[in-house]
C-alpha cells in the first residue's frame, strides 16, 4: 500500500517537472522559424514553432495580375505547409525533451500531432 504511494508521489514530482520544461519548451518554440512557400515562391509564409503565423510575402508581380482566386489557393498552401513543419519542430522538441523517459505510447502520439512516423533511438539498431 505504502510503495503505491510513493509511487504515485514519484510521478506528481515527474508531472510538475515536465510542466517547468514544457513551459521552458514553449519559450524556445517561440523563437524558432518554420516557412512555407507556393506558386513557385510567389507566397511564402512564416510561422514560429508554436504554429503562430508571423509573415505573409506576395510577390507583387501576383498582386498586380489581379488574379484574386489564384492568391486565394496560393496563401493557404503555404500556410499549411509551414505548419506542418512547425508540427515537426515542436514533435521533435518534444522528444528531445522526453528522451530517456519511458512514456508508453509518446511515439505514436507525435507521429499523431505531426502526421509522420518519427522513430524512437534503439540501442539495438546499428547504421549500415
Amino acid at each position: 500500500m505504502f510503495k503505491g504511494l510513493a509511487n504515485l508521489g514519484s510521478m506528481l514530482k515527474s508531472a510538475r517537472e515536465m510542466g517547468g520544461k514544457l513551459e521552458g519548451l514553449n519559450d524556445q518554440l517561440k523563437t524558432q522559424r518554420a516557412s512555407g512557400s507556393s506558386g513557385g515562391g510567389m507566397v511564402e509564409v512564416e510561422v514560429n514553432g508554436l504554429g503562430e503565423l508571423l509573415r505573409v510575402r506576395i510577390d507583387p508581380d501576383l498582386i498586380a495580375g489581379g488574379d484574386c482566386e489564384l492568391i486565394e489557393d496560393l496563401i493557404p498552401a503555404a500556410a499549411n505547409q509551414a505548419i506542418a513543419k512547425s508540427k515537426q519542430l515542436h514533435a521533435e522538441a518534444m522528444q528531445a525533451m522526453t528522451a530517456g523517459m519511458n512514456l508508453p505510447g509518446l511515439s505514436e502520439a507525435l507521429a499523431d500531432m505531426t502526421g509522420t512516423d518519427i522513430e524512437e533511438d534503439d540501442d539495438d539498431e546499428k547504421d549500415t
